[in-house]
């Protein structure tokens, strides 16, 4: 067996004893025991509560361990997010979720310790949720945007527990249009392991896309770390970490996640002089730009300058920022993205 580690100390043969477990799961320090064979596929999990009922029925510590494990365990990818982990865990119930490849072979194991006892960050987030998000039609005409769902979970749960799975659990969530149903759909944050609380922007007198911030600003008076700032209809995975390390390393006012865009125009561009002539042309010639994700790292002294309660964009923030010679910054997200705008977004979103 090659697997090594603190993974090697919960691992048995599938004929271990019940014995043997109970050693794996008190060595391992935790409540599982992962059955795998010789070429490390995993057959089955058992865990101290499974052994417990054997017990209770008469199995013998020196009889087959194999006859009480579960040989359908929950399990995740490598590739899955330690969000979609949390979720699951949460959803099920369970504090150990072995982690297997593609063929099945056993490579990791996430324990909820591991999962929610990560360093916590002292930044907070901001979550402009408080568009009608008209584009989707009917769709919105009575559930707001950040609560469609996709995957069994609202958008902005998604969200949210991305930046939980970064370390912030200091969440604000700006709310406007059907605000009553967000509020009701998230509540403390405590169900998604955070602090929610609302900034109240009025329906009536929309603030655009950073005016939420005057209001964070002027009720919020501890702010002393760069803001994490992103759209509620986002369906990405990045680290938020990672965006303020970029953000703090470049000494930034303003950081945006960004990433490329690709257009390809559907016609020959033909290259002409002052004279008219033509030079040369390009058949359906593909441009390529970097554009804003709806991601931002907004530090305080940027915070300062957005107005409270007046309409204010990101990009005014921006702009602003760069009339006073501070630095703005582009960070690089390579994740899928998509802004669910419309309903072939939404469509794209759920796998359709």
């Amino acid at each position: 067996m090659s697997i090594d580690g603190s993974l090697a100390k919960v691992c048995i043969a599938p004929d271990a004893t019940v014995r043997q477990a109970l050693e794996a799961i008190d060595l391992g320090a935790s409540a599982i025991a992962l059955v795998i064979d010789e070429q490390e596929s995993l057959l089955g999990v058992v865990t101290d509560g499974d052994i417990r009922r054997g017990l209770l029925k008469g199995a013998s510590l020196e009889g087959p361990i194999i006859d009480y494990a579960n040989n359908r365990p929950h399990t995740a990818l490598p590739s899955t997010s330690r969000a979609a982990v949390l979720d699951t865990m949460r959803s099920l119930r369970i504090s150990e979720l072995p982690v297997v490849n593609a063929e099945g072979k056993l490579v990791g194991l996430h324990t909820l310790t591991d999962i929610v006892g990560r360093r916590k960050l002292d930044n907070i987030a901001v979550i402009m949720a408080g568009g009608k998000g008209t584009r989707l039609g009917a769709l919105t005409k009575e559930t707001p945007k950040p609560l469609m769902t996709v995957a069994d979970r609202s958008i902005i749960e998604w969200i949210i527990l991305g930046l939980v799975e970064s370390g912030i659990t200091r969440i604000y969530v700006s709310v406007a249009y059907l605000a009553e149903k967000i509020i009701a759909q998230l509540g403390d944050g405590s169900a998604l392991g955070c602090q929610i609380s609302y900034l109240h922007e009025d329906p009536e007198k929309p603030l655009n896309t950073a005016g939420a911030l005057g209001i964070l600003r002027h009720e919020v008076a501890d702010i002393s770390e760069p803001v994490i700032v992103t759209n509620a209809d986002l369906m990405v995975q990045y680290s938020a970490a990672d965006l303020l390390a970029f953000h703090a390393a470049q000494g930034a006012a303003v950081t945006v996640a960004a990433r490329p865009y690709v257009h390809q125009v559907p016609f020959g561009v033909l290259e002409v002089s002052a004279d008219r002539k033509i030079s040369g042309v390009v058949e359906k010639p593909n441009l390529e730009f970097e554009i804003s994700t709806g991601i931002y790292a907004v530090s305080p002294e940027a915070l300062d300058m957005v107005p409270y309660l007046e309409p204010f964009s990101m990009p005014d923030l921006v702009n602003s920022c760069l009339a006073e010679s501070k630095t703005v910054a582009a960070w690089p997200i390579e994740s899928d993205w998509i802004d669910v705008g419309t309903p072939k977004d939404l469509a794209t979103a759920k796998g359709q």
